[in-house]
């Protein structure tokens, strides 16, 4: 993993999901800028997954155990995709907070994918 677009991860989704989180609570509905937060949030994780898939070719192996960081991988990719068809399905207050806690969990697995790349030996 590259630690300067982990870190910008980390902050974008950390954004994203406190923004979210702070809409929902002050009662706003689904809207664009909220499903658009999470887009932003899955965006990043799409691109996370070409590098991923690159990285070990270009001689940047992990340290830790492949399979569970893509298990973190795939799990926080389909996390957004998740809270966005939720808020699709229940148009209320409580699918935009659902949407910030899910930001703030992808938060934490990407920090975790970065440990377990660059940290943790297997």
């Amino acid at each position: 993993m590259i630690a300067w677009f982990t870190i910008a991860q980390v902050a974008v989704a950390s954004l994203a999901g406190a923004l979210c989180v702070i809409l929902g609570l002050a009662g706003r509905r689904p809207s664009d800028l909220s499903v658009g937060a999470m887009a932003l949030v899955q965006v990043l994780l799409v691109v996370q997954i070409v590098i991923a898939i690159i990285a070990p070719l270009a001689g940047n192996p992990p340290t830790g155990d492949l399979l569970e960081f893509w298990t973190y991988l795939v799990s926080a990719a389909l996390l957004p995709v998740a809270g966005v068809v939720w808020a699709f399905i229940d148009r209320t207050r409580w699918s935009v907070v659902v949407m910030g806690v899910l930001g703030l969990a992808v938060a934490v697995m990407v920090y975790r994918m970065h440990v377990i790349w660059t940290i943790q030996v297997a």
